[in-house]
């Protein structure tokens, strides 16, 4: 639920890089949200800004919310229509769930929260996107958030975050827009510094 360091390590490189890397400290700063109120010019693609709005207006639509089916054990979702040719989601978050740190394959998007309350925790650094197996993340690179029922963010292709539900009672829902459609999501584990990549998910695997 974003292009200096997103070139393929060169063969001779990925011994090391499977090793490890070092994220540059000098990261570039994930994509700012647009100004709420700005009217988005009509575009073959979709953009960040349709994108948010998108996700805030259907989070605010309680009746196709409430469609949802809310499964106490584990997330459920509904896949959506997105504007000019994306891809959207409706996602339950039952207490105490959440995704682990992934990205979404170079695709960008918005998420809105629609009930609950979610914890976003992303890093604000450009990764490469072959080649690696294990990464060190320079200082700084951490950023978090909760988004509240209402609330809502866009971001790049190169997004890479986990988002929680952190609540020991209360079921979250929230409204996800992607473009292009996510042709795959990276998994990964994190301890501390080190971020390690764990698997690579395609769009059979959940849909």
């Amino acid at each position: 639920m974003s292009p200096s360091l997103d070139t393929p390590a060169p063969a001779s490189a990925s011994t090391a890089l499977a090793a490890q890397a070092v994220v540059p400290r000098a990261v570039a700063a994930e994509a700012v949200a647009p100004v709420e109120g700005t009217a988005p010019a009509p575009s073959a693609v979709p953009t960040q800004a349709e994108l948010l709005a998108f996700v805030r207006r259907t989070a605010a639509d309680s009746e196709l919310v409430s469609t949802l089916p809310l499964d106490p054990e584990g997330r459920t979702w509904i896949r959506l229509e997105g504007p000019a040719g994306s891809e959207a989601w409706i996602i339950s978050w039952p207490p105490g769930t959440g995704t682990g740190w992934h990205d979404h394959g170079g695709s960008y998007g918005a998420f809105a929260t629609a009930g609950g309350t979610l914890q976003e925790d992303s890093l604000a650094a450009r990764l490469p996107t072959e080649g690696w197996k294990t990464l060190e993340l320079a200082e700084g690179v951490d950023r978090e958030r909760k988004l509240a029922k209402g609330d809502a963010r866009a971001f790049g292709s190169h997004h890479v975050h986990e988002v929680r539900n952190e609540s020991d009672s209360e079921h979250a829902v929230s409204v996800h827009a992607y473009y292009p459609p996510l042709p795959l999501m990276r998994r990964y584990s994190r301890t501390g510094a080190v971020l390690r990549l764990e698997q690579v998910e395609r769009p059979q695997e959940w849909q």
